[in-house]
């Protein structure tokens, strides 16, 4: 096969060339020792140097014309016998031919070939050697020796079949990552790009408001936002490293977490939505996969909860059982927390979507009592997971 160290050709062209420079070789010295010992046969001319050279020649464009490189190489069997030159080796080309068609999925035409083939054989036997047991069983040996050939090209034909499906097979697993990876990616640029854009814009209007009666705060709600920019280009640096393959040295900055969660309510709370953290259960390491989705659920829901909700205050659950992690988000809204997430974007799908990917569930909508509620159970393998 084609290598860093091999020119192009060496798959190609000289493959194609070697096999029937070889036949060659083997008909024409298979050719010169039948003339010597087959005293009677017809002499051999320019007329049997042809018809021996056919078959090599037309094995030169086996792979792109299969069953017509079998039927010139047959035909030439045929002349050659039909005319009593020296009976030598001159089948291999058709031999090779015939395994070739089959090989490439021509069978009904290399069959077709190789019985019409076969038929003319008989006929010329029976005509030049008339009563002659040896030529009915040259014949004999003949269809054996097709017989076998056919059950090894049909053999390697379908073990072709197999490894082109096994490469198709491992296409569309490598295709079917490479989405999965690019709508990950993209439902992480969602997450953070909503999170840390509302923050901004919720403290750039604070400053705008304070700029002139009161200074001080409008300082603090500048510095939020130069706090949150900095937060927004650090993860979207990370994730676009990802997306280009260009970060194969692991990230600087941890990914985020429920470890983080204290910081993602402080900023939450500065953003003008009173925020209360109840975890229920003795907190633990978790899988990766599962952290990074609890935490992207409640980044979302609070997010949703400052666009959509009005005047509200915002309850975080986080429930920590021996097989499964419960995180609720409940806010005090009059607004729907989701309304304009689903119509415009991916905030509710997607949030459903990362508990579905790990084997979990997620329900969104109005809560009973007022307002609204997000509730996401995780799965949480026991130790000895993998991330």
């Amino acid at each position: 096969m084609p290598t860093a160290q091999r020119p192009s050709w060496w798959g190609g062209v000289l493959p194609t060339v070697i096999l029937p420079l070889g036949v060659a070789a083997i008909l024409a010295g298979g050719t010169g020792f039948a003339r010597l010992h087959q005293t009677g046969a017809r002499p051999l001319d320019l007329l049997a140097v042809v018809l021996v050279a056919i078959g090599p020649i037309v094995l030169v464009v086996r792979r792109r014309h299969p069953p017509a490189t079998l039927a010139v190489a047959v035909l030439a069997l045929i002349a050659y016998l039909a005319f009593g030159y020296p009976f030598g080796p001159i089948f291999v080309a058709s031999l090779v031919a015939l395994f070739s068609a089959i090989a490439a999925g021509h069978r009904v035409a290399a069959y077709s070939i190789a019985g019409v083939g076969l038929a003319a054989l008989a006929i010329v036997f029976l005509v030049r050697y008339p009563g002659d047991e040896a030529a009915l069983t040259g014949l004999a040996l003949w269809l054996s020796v097709l017989t076998a050939l056919s059950l090894a090209a049909e053999g390697w034909r379908m073990r072709g079949e197999r490894v082109a499906q096994a490469r198709a097979a491992r296409a569309e697993i490598e295709r079917r990552r490479g989405s999965e990876e690019r709508l990950r990616i993209a439902q992480e640029l969602h997450d953070v790009l909503g999170h840390h854009v509302s923050l901004i814009n919720v403290q750039a209007g604070v400053a705008l408001y304070l700029m002139d009666d009161d200074p001080e705060q409008a300082r603090t709600a500048l510095t939020a936002i130069k706090q949150s920019s900095k937060d927004l280009l650090r993860e979207m640096r990370a994730t676009l490293g990802v997306l280009r393959g260009v970060d194969e040295a692991p990230p600087h900055h941890p990914v985020p977490g429920l470890g983080r969660l204290d910081a993602l309510v402080a900023d939450t709370r500065a953003a003008g939505l009173p925020v209360e953290v109840e975890v229920v259960g003795a907190s633990r390491e978790l899988p990766p996969s599962v952290d990074l989705a609890a935490y992207r659920i409640v980044q979302e829901a609070l997010t949703n909860t400052r666009r959509h909700a009005g005047p509200a205050r915002a309850e975080v659950r986080v429930t920590y059982d021996e097989s499964e992690l419960t995180v609720q988000v409940d806010d005090t809204g009059s607004g729907s927390s989701d309304g304009g997430s689903v119509v415009q974007g991916n905030g509710i799908p997607g949030m459903r979507e990362r508990a579905r990917a790990l084997g979990g569930s997620l329900t969104a909508g109005p809560h009973p009592d007022g307002g609204y509620r997000v509730l996401a159970h995780l799965p949480v393998s026991p130790i000895g997971w993998s991330s």
